[in-house]
């Protein structure tokens, strides 16, 4: 099965690339949903969690979200260790996913493609940019959030630039018709790389 990494910061519109993916048949794996879904479902990454952060991390077998958050926000090793254990758990998901799938080609959707090592797992990679004003209106109009919220999380992600360099391709997104088009034609390319 061809695999391809989707990524993007906050607002860039990932989430929408994809869904215009998923709208000519193509199965996409988003990374953030399925991790928070197996910190519960895993029995072994529940497991982990608990030996690393302490029994309060869960109530009733319900991952306990606040308490964990304040445990690894601004804390770099805490955060380490998480993502030691939940980025495994991931990724094994993934591979059992992307082995059910039917199709040319599947997509795998993660902010955080480059960072957790992910790009490892797909054949190809796909960065979604846009400006960042465009970011921050997009990201004050869904989260309620303030611009200054917004350009923070921003700074705490790849940059553009950055992106540009470790990605195979990008897309802008700018325009809604523009995107359109884009998608269809990475969809020719990808469908046409995976029959190779």
């Amino acid at each position: 099965m061809y695999k391809v990494g989707v990524t993007g910061g906050i607002g860039s519109g990932k989430s929408t690339v994809c869904r215009l993916f998923a709208e000519r048949g193509i199965a996409v794996y988003d990374c953030d949903s399925r991790a928070k879904a197996l910190m519960t479902e895993s029995a072994s990454l529940r497991e982990a969690i608990v030996r690393i952060f302490g029994e309060e991390c869960y109530r009733d077998g319900v991952l306990e979200r606040r308490y964990l958050a304040g445990r690894v926000f601004a804390d770099a090793d805490a955060l380490a260790a998480l993502n030691g254990v939940v980025h495994p758990a991931v990724r094994e998901d993934f591979r059992a996913w992307a082995g059910r799938q039917q199709g040319a080609y599947v997509m795998l959707e993660s902010a955080i493609l480059f960072d957790a090592g992910f790009e490892g797992e797909v054949d190809t990679t796909l960065a979604v940019l846009a400006p960042t004003e465009e970011r921050v209106k997009r990201c004050m109009e869904r989260d309620g959030a303030s611009r200054e919220e917004v350009l923070r999380r921003i700074s705490n992600q790849s940059d553009d630039d950055t992106l540009c360099r470790l990605a195979d391709r990008t897309i802008v997104n700018i325009r809604r018709d523009y995107l359109e088009s884009d998608v269809q034609r990475l969809h020719e390319i990808y469908t046409h790389e995976a029959q190779r």
